[in-house]
């Protein structure tokens, strides 16, 4: 369930508690009185409605457990209008009514829970309307930028069969003696066949990620400087779940890309992917050369930019990405809701 900046909210309630004083003022009935009446039924509606948005509606109605969605969504309101009755039972005999006969336990009971209901349940069907009708315009905007992508990746296409037969080819002219330059050719092939076969697909294994992660780092440690520090942590629990492909790559091809090359410090790459509480952390982490004002500001590139509007378009509400730059470090920072 997308989450709208507070303001609007704010606007919302408020217009509600507005248009509820204005039907329901009375002239038996003191202003006071109504404005009190209907902010403590604003409080209770809007608890009971928050609850079902927010918890009940992505974890059980989104899953189409119907049956414990419709129990929550009793309880919720329920449990609002058993809430306000001594609420209002204690308004009546020491604000509003004093010394009055009071109306009873079950007639405070009874009109609450009707009250909270029309207004929970209509909040929540006009919410989900609304939502429904931005997740189509989502989708709309997903497909074109899929067609586009797929348009894009057919021009740039060449024949991968011609391709690996070269890779072959070269292969088998490398000096048995040269297993480095061997080995770095079968890495940089099984690169290849992860772009070109396995990632047109919306999601694949974190596993394969990983792989492709490691001989991309593999390739590059070959032709640094050895006084590059190379460090790269992936945490064990990182296994079992699907991600979009090519997600990290961007940010790791700039790590190794404007790292420092500086004799007199320590010059380093740092790489790590950790799982908690059902949720992915990426970081990168490199030192940089210190660079004067006039110098071009680098870690830009059309690279980065893909990756936002990737993680836009398919993890929306759902991904947090931050971006230190300073003197001494470029650091990135990327987080992942599996759920």
């Amino acid at each position: 369930m997308r989450k709208d900046p507070v303001w609007k909210h704010m606007v919302l309630w408020t217009s509600l508690y507005v248009l509820w004083v204005f039907i329901f003022q009375s002239r038996t009935l003191a202003v006071s009185r109504t404005l009190t009446v209907q902010f403590c039924y604003l409080a209770f509606i809007a608890s009971a409605y928050y609850f079902i948005i927010y918890f009940s509606v992505p974890r059980f109605l989104y899953k189409r457990n119907y049956a414990v969605f419709v129990l929550l969504l009793l309880g919720a309101i329920t449990a609002a209008a058993l809430l306000r009755v001594p609420l209002a039972m204690y308004l009546n005999k020491h604000v509003f009514m004093p010394g009055k006969p009071q109306p009873g336990f079950q007639q405070l009971f009874t009109t609450s829970l009707l009250n909270i209901f029309v207004w929970v349940v209509s909040l929540i069907a006009v919410t989900l309307i609304v939502e429904k009708v931005r997740f189509q315009k989502f989708m709309e905007v997903l497909e074109k930028e899929k067609t586009k992508n797929e348009l894009d990746f057919l021009k740039a296409q060449f024949n991968p069969h011609f391709l690996f037969n070269s890779i072959n080819s070269i292969y088998g002219h490398i000096e048995k003696g040269n297993m480095q330059a061997r080995k770095m050719l079968l890495t940089f092939s099984d690169m290849l066949r992860y772009q070109l076969y396995e990632c047109n697909v919306e999601s694949i294994a974190i596993e394969k990620e990983i792989d492709y992660i490691k001989n991309y780092v593999a390739l590059q440690k070959t032709r640094k400087e050895e006084n590059l520090l190379v460090n790269v942590c992936i945490g064990s629990e990182v296994k079992g779940f699907p991600i979009a492909p090519m997600l990290f790559i961007a940010f790791i091809e700039n790590a190794f890309k404007y790292v420092s090359n500086d004799d007199q410090k320590e010059n380093k790459v740092e790489i790590s992917l950790h799982v908690k509480d059902e949720c992915l952390t990426f970081e990168s982490i490199n030192t940089k050369d210190v660079i004067s004002h006039n110098a071009p500001i680098r870690h830009r590139g059309i690279g980065i930019n893909n990756v936002k509007r990737r993680l836009e378009l398919l993890y929306p509400e759902k991904h947090q990405l931050s971006i230190r730059d300073n003197n001494e470090i470029y650091h990135v920072s990327l987080k992942l809701q599996l759920q």
